[in-house]
């Protein structure tokens, strides 16, 4: 659990992938977003109703199953309001009618904790990380010392570069990254501590970074993963 004057995040480890669910709670009005409900959606609820949390909010930072396969149930238990990157609803194409699409840069309100979109594709076209005070709700784009694959249907490993250096680069270092799984050493890192240990933070060059993501990474490296020098460019 972290929290900022705002805000809290709860954290619920589910299924059989080590996906981390997250509950945003705004302290002022106990109002709450989930974030990629998946899999075990009765343990997330029973959470949310032991804190005294109305769920509101369900933000999505991609769509691939393993990240909303208990959306509808959330949705029928709670009556919360999608959100997620018009950008992935396109590559979706089954968000809900009434779902809340945005664009870069816009703001999420949730009570009085303000949630800012940042567009981050290489994972998925639409890929998605949510900015709130001192925390950063990275999905799969950025796990502890690691990165998404880039493999999968319309994924790309160039925009995947482009996400990472702007995480690296116009965040503040001491800002707490929440990934999608919990595939490194430790369940939450800052992204100074990223930016020196975590391999695929170390490019510069789109050719050596593809080569790295693509074809040599999941051949040197398993997880759970760990700070690393950065590899040597072919």
């Amino acid at each position: 659990m972290t929290a900022s004057p705002t805000h809290i995040i709860h954290t619920l480890q589910l299924g059989p992938m080590d996906n981390f669910i997250y509950l945003v709670e705004d302290k002022a009005t106990r109002q709450a977003a989930i974030v990629d409900p998946a899999w075990e959606v009765d343990q997330a609820l029973e959470r949310a109703r032991s804190l005294g949390l109305e769920i509101t909010h369900i933000l999505l930072t991609h769509t691939h199953q393993d990240h909303i396969n208990g959306l509808d149930e959330v949705r029928e238990q709670t009556g919360a309001e999608v959100h997620l990157l018009k950008a992935e609803a396109d590559y979706w194409g089954q968000a809900p009618a009434d779902a809340v699409l945005h664009n870069e840069g816009d703001e999420i309100r949730l009570g009085n904790t303000p949630i800012q979109v940042i567009h981050t594709p290489g994972h998925t076209p639409g890929g998605t990380c949510y900015h709130l005070g001192d925390d950063l709700i990275t999905g799969d784009t950025l796990f502890v010392y690691g990165c998404g694959r880039c493999d999968l249907k319309q994924g790309d490993p160039k925009a995947m570069l482009r996400s990472l250096k702007r995480l690296r680069d116009e965040l503040p270092g001491q800002t707490v990254i929440h990934p999608g799984h919990d595939y490194g050493v430790q369940p939450t890192s800052t992204l100074s501590e990223q930016a020196q240990g975590n391999p695929f933070m170390h490019f510069e060059d789109e050719a050596a970074f593809v080569h790295y993501r693509m074809e040599e990474h999941d051949r040197v490296r398993s997880g759970p993963y760990g700070p690393e020098r950065p590899p040597v460019s072919p």
